[in-house]
């Protein structure tokens, strides 16, 4: 099983992140509104992001990984989208961050049913998952439009949060 080089969808190419992204990586994650509902902190500066890139192991593991998001039209990094192994619970996540100029514009619901549908057709998986603070309405309703169905509350980070899912059996 082994996510290729890069993925299309009709407005983006989706490709694995290197450390040339680590600029880009440390921009979207300077925003605190981007941040609000994950849990993550901002990178320390640029090179923290750097190291993180150089050290983002999901790819040679797992044969998954988050993606860069290109625009094709700009070329531009617009964020990340893709699949992430998670071994203590034995299962695939989907996940996906943009920068806020792209939010309400279907990239992220693009991106992320063509990382389900990739992940189910070409690596096999049979049970992908999402989780979202429950105040994330708008990643909510993009697992939604997915395809993904609730499954149950958890605690995301001192939060209450939500589980979705979806199997390779499930009817678009």
């Amino acid at each position: 099983m082994k996510i290729p080089a890069y993925i299309e969808t009709e407005r983006t190419v989706l490709r694995h992140l290197t450390v040339d992204d680590a600029e880009d990586f440390y921009t979207l994650n300077l925003d605190k509104e981007i941040l609000k509902y994950t849990g993550d902190h901002p990178f320390e500066n640029i090179q923290a992001a750097k190291n993180f890139l150089i050290n983002y192991d999901q790819y040679k593991k797992y044969g998954v990984g988050r993606l860069a998001v290109i625009e094709k039209i700009t070329s531009k990094f617009i964020g990340w989208c893709g699949l992430k192994y998670n071994p203590e619970r034995d299962e695939f996540d989907i996940g996906f961050r943009l920068f806020r100029e792209y939010w309400n514009k279907g990239f992220a619901t693009e991106t992320a049913k063509r990382c389900l549908d990739y992940g189910f057709k070409e690596l096999g998986i049979v049970r992908i998952v999402g989780r979202a603070m429950k105040e994330n309405i708008a990643s909510i309703k993009v697992l939604e439009k997915i395809g993904m169905t609730f499954k149950e509350t958890l605690d995301f980070d001192g939060h209450d949060g939500v589980i979705y899912e979806r199997t390779k059996f499930d009817k678009d």
